[in-house]
């Protein structure tokens, strides 16, 4: 097959989560996140994240993530420790923010301005922020023809 005829990975939508309580799930992550919900039914959420959402649906049935996990990007991780313990978070070991959510969910939280990941000038003003890179993600992103 040729490679110039293969669709290319250009970003992630949605990330899809099993809770076992909507209503429990929204105050879990309410507790330790501001945000906004896109949409709302009897047994799915969707908490919105400007062009991306977290699509919450209630069913979750199978055991704690072990290492399988997704990267939340916030604007400031500094309170993120303190506010998912008190949520009851499990706050998990290592070199990053890792936690389980009550349903066994792994999340990890990574802080904006150190990573590659970048949001658009307009999604950022609809968002209503104002974000900065670190002079290390600065270099990482120019490595790649980005400009920050």
């Amino acid at each position: 097959m040729d490679e110039n005829t293969k669709p290319r990975l250009v970003g992630i939508n949605h990330i899809a989560l099993e809770v076992g309580n909507i209503d429990e799930a929204l105050a879990f992550y309410g507790r330790i996140f501001n945000f906004e919900l896109r949409g709302r039914g009897q047994r799915s959420a969707f908490i919105d994240m400007g062009d991306q959402f977290i699509a919450l649906s209630e069913g979750r049935t199978q055991g704690a993530d072990d290492e399988r996990h997704f990267g939340l990007v916030v604007d400031d991780r500094s309170r993120v420790r303190e506010l998912a313990k008190a949520a009851g978070a499990k706050i998990l070991e290592g070199g990053f923010l890792d936690f389980l959510d009550p349903w066994g969910n792994r999340i990890q939280v990574v802080e904006y301005r150190d990573l590659q990941f970048t949001k658009t000038p307009a999604v950022l003003k609809f968002m209503g922020l104002n974000l900065n890179k670190s002079e290390e993600a600065k270099v990482e992103l120019r490595k790649k023809g980005i400009e920050p």
